[in-house]
């Protein structure tokens, strides 16, 4: 049997959750998380004791960078032995990325810290706010002889929980708003809360806590398009600021196999830059060397991002590249899971 009681931060960093509607004006309003019960009646039901915590100047979430991270990862850390649990609540545009990161800069951690948002504000009549928020809180409280039956970050939306590294936003319009094609769902709400055991993330409760702040931002991400021009990828390559690049390919790994191509990645990875290799598609993996467009790029070094999602990739690779590895090291842990994020 799970336990019913448990003290939940909820950490309010901006987005469309936060708002509420002035119905005098029909205008959308920052909600006062500090009046959270008088608006939202239905938390009263739950036996935990919710406290909150508000980013000073709450942001739009297609403003969110690493040195927001930094702040919500502090918040966390100075609070993390005084709660049970945390909900985070986050614009659902970069929620993956920001949840992803999070779970690299974790590192041992034994508490669940739950993402969540809304497609329609708190106030909206047909608002899917409130039972995401109802949902999350009651999936951070959940407790079994006094451990915390979650110990990872999650990202629940409309109805699932899933592995924040594994997701990727989809749908800019319906409630079902977020995927997580290569991983099942850790929970899902019904008429029971299912929780599916066999997929948690298992906590090792002998290690403490350690919290990475030290995120390089020297990344790019270029997409793989027919007819990409020579000169366009080389002039990207070639930026004397990039560290890493995150290459977008087709299908399992698939890319140009013509001589220019393979020649220039070749002499990028020789000077020392680290290309990764993630397939566009939402589901499925990269598998280098299934196809003689991808042996190449096995031959000359490419790291494989195997079924990582690219917002995964772009927090592993900034949170690996603040690690100052080597080239082998580096290729080495990214192609291997620490945080549950590749198969």
């Amino acid at each position: 049997m799970y336990q019913n009681s448990a003290k939940i931060l909820l950490i309010y960093t901006g987005g469309t959750i936060g708002m509420i509607k002035d119905f005098e004006t029909g205008a959308l309003k920052a909600f006062n998380f500090d009046d959270l019960l008088a608006n939202i009646p239905e938390l009263k039901l739950l036996e935990h004791k919710i406290e909150t915590y508000s980013f000073e100047n709450p942001i739009d979430s297609s403003d969110m960078n690493v040195g927001y991270y930094r702040k919500l990862a502090e918040v966390i850390e100075e609070a993390y032995t005084n709660y049970d649990g945390f909900v985070v609540l986050h614009g659902s545009d970069t929620m993956s990325y920001t949840a992803s990161a999070l779970s690299f800069m974790l590192e041992n951690l034994n508490k669940p810290i739950i993402f969540t948002g809304s497609q329609l504000p708190i106030g909206d009549l047909r608002t899917d706010a409130k039972e995401n928020l109802i949902t999350s809180i009651q999936l951070a409280g959940l407790r079994k002889a006094n451990k915390s039956v979650i110990t990872e970050v999650g990202l629940y939306f409309e109805y699932k929980l899933y592995r924040a590294n594994r997701t990727t936003k989809i749908n800019a319009e319906h409630f079902q708003a977020f995927a997580s094609l290569n991983y099942p769902a850790l929970a899902e709400s019904g008429v029971n809360l299912t929780i599916n055991k066999p997929k948690l993330k298992q906590a090792n409760y002998k290690k403490d806590l350690i919290v990475h702040k030290e995120l390089d931002e020297n990344v790019l991400v270029i997409k793989i398009f027919p007819g990409l021009h020579p000169k366009t990828l080389a002039y990207l390559l070639a930026a004397p600021h990039i560290k890493a690049v995150i290459l977008e390919t087709y299908g399992a790994g698939n890319a140009f196999s013509e001589d220019w191509f393979i020649k220039l990645l070749s002499d990028h990875i020789a000077r020392g830059l680290k290309i990764i290799n993630v397939t566009q598609c939402i589901g499925g993996a990269v598998n280098m060397g299934l196809y003689a467009t991808s042996t190449r790029l096995e031959k000359i070094g490419v790291i494989s991002g195997k079924d990582i999602t690219t917002e995964a990739a772009v927090a592993k690779t900034m949170y690996l590249l603040g690690k100052n590895l080597s080239p082998t090291v580096f290729k080495t842990i990214f192609e291997t899971a620490i945080r549950g994020e590749m198969m």
